[in-house]
């Protein structure tokens, strides 16, 4: 009985002094390990904040590129048909597009449905404009008929979508 009580003696101070140490050393590493994670969160955000950033400005460009109105400025073909502006109008809008294709990657979800559905809305726009124009009329018919239709809008589709865009950089930056 006395040997046990000696050997308790030596043992139990130890086990205090081992688990002690552990908790410490345990609560020093859980620190470290939340201040790594906290600087690699850090150098992460400042390097994909800069391309976020830049994927928004991006698709206001795009937006604003493929606005009716911006269209017919930049495809104003005085001596072609109508039928072939028609072509050159969904043609700028789908190259402009395709060249930002890979931007969604950095947007939200929401933002890429947004442009999106500005950009079918701006088509459809310009569909509607051309079957109410003659195919052998001036480009400029065409070109009237979009602004008219356009005016008609209470918000052009591609104003929707860059206030959407607006808002959401706003909030995440």
């Amino acid at each position: 009985m006395e040997d046990l009580l000696d050997i308790l003696k030596y043992i139990l101070p130890s086990a205090i002094v081992f688990l002690a140490v552990y908790f410490v050393l345990r609560k020093q590493l859980d620190t470290q390990l939340r201040s790594q994670v906290v600087k690699g969160k850090q150098d992460q955000q400042s390097t994909v904040l800069p391309i976020r950033l830049q994927a928004y400005e991006r698709m206001i460009l795009l937006l604003e590129r493929i606005t009716p109105q911006s269209l017919v400025m930049r495809m104003n073909n005085a001596n072609g048909t109508a039928a072939q502006m028609h072509q050159e109008l969904l043609t700028s809008i789908r190259a402009e597009y395709e060249h930002n294709l890979t931007q969604q990657v950095y947007i939200s979800k929401g933002a890429w449905e947004a442009v999106k559905r500005a950009k079918e809305e701006t088509i459809k726009l310009i569909n509607i404009a051309a079957s109410k124009v003659n195919d052998n009329a001036k480009g400029v018919e065409l070109s009237k008929m979009v602004l008219e239709l356009s005016m008609q809008l209470d918000k052009m589709p591609t104003q929707l979508a860059i206030d959407f865009i607006k808002e959401e950089a706003r909030s995440n930056f």
